[in-house]
């Protein structure tokens, strides 16, 4: 007889050292044997990790609260700001078919993928691929740079977000004429002749001056940062307050919060596509939106949107998602949950397009030109279309007040998901040090989050924000990142034992085609479409302004600042360890991890035991019930 007392979880554990449990092999794998598990399923008792460990940790008060959660991260900006403005880069359906392919092929497979190791290994962010496989390690800190990276910057469409609120709350929108002393000559709207004294051919809408000369004070170029616009700088710190006031007790117990936010957007974006249809030439921006151009498919540029896209909404690579599955219970069926959010996640993204090529339609029509030049593709495309089809419904100021709520929702419950899969992730690598001053951490990173974001709210600041969106959290250093997680998980540490922790868990086992997309599909296709991309690599352009060569040197640098991590630790745990380099390898490539113990009742005794049945001597609990 033996026994142990855990210092975190306060508990004492006893076990036969020389007697085996009957009907236990003596040698067992990581995966407990088929018959033990089902000895405890359907007698879960609490958390998965136990009495305890749990209240340290925390979990979902409610098995639904999961699947909002997963809804309020992946359905989001991504969504409504993002989506169109790539589909419109690109040529409209072109985008549609790399998008879609993207999605089966890597997106759906990847989304649980992630998910269900997290809630497997009981841990997310940065933990888990060093779990599964230590040598690349270096893939949770590429993941954390990345994370904090679109955190600095994602909440500055926030800021824009609170000030257009700001702006609805008027007899008339801001941004209904040209008689604004922000307009210039080049200000075009319907039945007027604004453009009789300018020279220039250019034309503008009252919408887009507002958002470049107003909201931004855009300068000529990156060159030009000027100073702060004031009214977007206390847009940013109220945004980041309100983000560290959700998130400071966890994301776990932020269930009423995530279910609103998650639901809310539904309502105000259907009501949106109903009039954005309606409108005058909305069927010539839908079949823009659906006609693929067939040549485009031979360039990697789509190739590379769409995957990113799917990437970059569907937050995987993200540690988001291992973070967020950490919280279920073990034998929780985050299947359903991984393929109802990738659907709703797309059909909100193909709702947001239908909205936003109606109102492009509307807009050619109305400047008598083609769908592909009414604005400049970029960033800020969702405060171009938008608030056009406001200005066409009655009560016109409440409706932009109403879209912008909305759309604040969506920023919001995006970021503060991302910025808690930081804390999380930081967290669960440093626990014992920083797990007791959570609150406090909590605030630091947001504080350092909101003055790194300062330089975005200038009157330069556009440029320098696309310039991160660029190279920061999407294109190539999220492929980097993903390719090299997905060979952790699908070939290092293995299909096969994977689908052992997801048959474990929730009683089924992944099909040929899970296996397939995690082994084959989803790793070919990264690789290939990363090739491409650095062989027929293209500047940086922000409309008609191309970016100098320093500025995409320093974006490289900012993709490098998270792709780096990959080798560099890789290379520091061969050199670090004692043994030889090959053995040193062999080593790095073996999981190493501990089983999660699984909090049980004896049907006999009510006895609390592990799934190595196990009993645990915890007298301070109360008596273990069935859940």
């Amino acid at each position: 007889m033996a026994i142990r007392y855990d210092k975190m979880s306060n508990k004492l554990y006893l076990w036969e050292e020389t007697t085996a449990h009957p009907g236990m092999p003596e040698k067992r794998p990581f995966i407990a044997s088929k018959a033990a598990d089902d000895k405890t399923k359907g007698d879960s008792a609490g958390s998965p990790e136990g009495p305890g460990q749990a209240e340290d940790r925390g979990g979902w008060g409610h098995k639904l609260d999961f699947l909002m959660s997963c809804i309020s991260l992946s359905v989001g900006l991504g969504n409504v700001w993002r989506f169109p403005y790539l589909c419109y880069k690109n040529g409209g359906g072109t985008f549609l078919i790399t998008y879609h392919v993207a999605m089966f092929v890597c997106g759906i497979p990847l989304f649980f993928q992630e998910v269900a190791i997290g809630q497997y290994l009981g841990s997310g962010g940065m933990t888990f691929v060093g779990q599964l496989c230590p040598i690349l390690k270096g893939v949770g800190f590429a993941t954390m740079t990345l994370v904090f990276l679109l955190d600095v910057y994602y909440c500055v469409i926030v800021a824009w977000t609170l000030y257009y609120i700001y702006s609805s709350f008027s007899y008339s929108l801001p941004w209904s004429d040209c008689d604004n002393w922000w307009n210039t000559r080049n200000c075009y709207q319907r039945n007027l002749t604004v453009l009789s004294n300018s020279t220039s051919s250019i034309r503008l809408s009252p919408v887009e001056e507002f958002f470049e000369r107003r909201v931004l004070g855009m300068t000529q170029d990156i060159t030009e940062i000027g100073g702060l616009q004031w009214n977007l700088f206390i847009a940013l710190c109220i945004g980041w307050i309100g983000i560290y006031a959700i998130i400071r007790k966890g994301l776990h117990q932020s269930g009423k919060v995530i279910w609103f936010t998650a639901l809310f957007p539904y309502v105000i974006l259907l009501i949106m596509l109903v009039r954005a249809v309606t409108l005058d030439g909305a069927t010539t921006g839908l079949l823009y939106y659906v006609t693929p151009q067939w040549e485009a498919l031979l360039t990697p540029g789509p190739w590379m949107d769409g995957f990113s896209q799917i990437f970059f909404a569907y937050s995987i690579g993200c540690g988001a998602l291992p973070a967020l599955g950490s919280y279920n219970k073990f034998h929780h069926n985050s299947y359903k949950d991984a393929v109802i959010t990738c659907l709703v996640n797309t059909m909100t993204s193909i709702l947001a397009g239908i909205v936003t090529f109606s109102i492009l339609g509307h807009l050619a029509l109305e400047q008598n030109i083609g769908v592909g030049d009414v604005v400049r593709s970029g960033p800020g495309l969702v405060f171009l279309t938008y608030p056009q089809v406001v200005m066409k419904m009655p009560g016109a100021p409440f409706w932009a007040a109403t879209f912008f709520i909305m759309l604040l929702l969506l920023g919001v419950d995006s970021e503060f998901c991302l910025v808690e899969s930081f804390i999380t992730g930081i967290l669960d690598n440093w626990s014992q040090q920083l797990r007791p001053y959570r609150n406090t951490f909590t605030a630091i990173v947001c504080a350092i989050m909101f003055l790194l974001g300062i330089p975005m709210v200038t009157h330069g600041g556009m440029y320098i924000f696309q310039l991160m969106d660029y190279y920061s959290a999407s294109g190539i250093s999220l492929l980097w990142v993903c390719f090299f997680q997905t060979v952790a998980i699908s070939w290092i540490f293995g299909v096969e034992k994977l689908s052992d922790c997801v048959e474990q868990m929730m009683g089924i086992r992944p099909g040929r085609f899970w296996t397939f997309c995690w082994k084959y599909f989803a790793p070919i296709s990264i690789v290939v479409i990363f090739i491409s991309q650095c062989a027929q690599y293209q500047r940086l352009e922000y409309g008609n302004y191309q970016y100098p060569l320093w500025a995409d040197m320093i974006g490289l640098c900012i993709s490098f600042s998270s792709m780096v991590w990959v080798p560099a630790y890789a290379l520091y745990y061969l050199l670090s360890q004692p043994e030889s380099l090959l053995k040193n390898f062999r080593k790095g490539i073996q999981a190493n991890f501990k089983q999660r113990k699984i909090s049980v009742c004896a049907s006999s005794s009510g006895q609390l035991l592990t799934q190595s049945n196990v009993v645990l001597i915890a007298p301070s609990n109360p008596p273990c019930t069935k859940s």
